[in-house]
């Protein structure tokens, strides 16, 4: 989610579109969010891991 949030952030500044930039924004805080809650060992969805 991090590279994905990343190459539409990407994507948005350098097309001048607004929306791949909210979203890849947007995708780059939950995925950042994700990643943190996932390193401290705690369940997201039930999973301990995302592969």
């Amino acid at each position: 989610m991090l590279v994905l949030g990343l190459i539409l952030l990407l994507l948005g500044f350098l097309l001048h579109i607004s929306i791949l930039w909210t979203v890849g924004i947007i995708l780059l805080v939950i995925g950042a969010a994700l990643w943190v809650v996932g390193s401290t060992g705690r369940l997201i969805g039930g999973r301990r891991h995302w592969y």
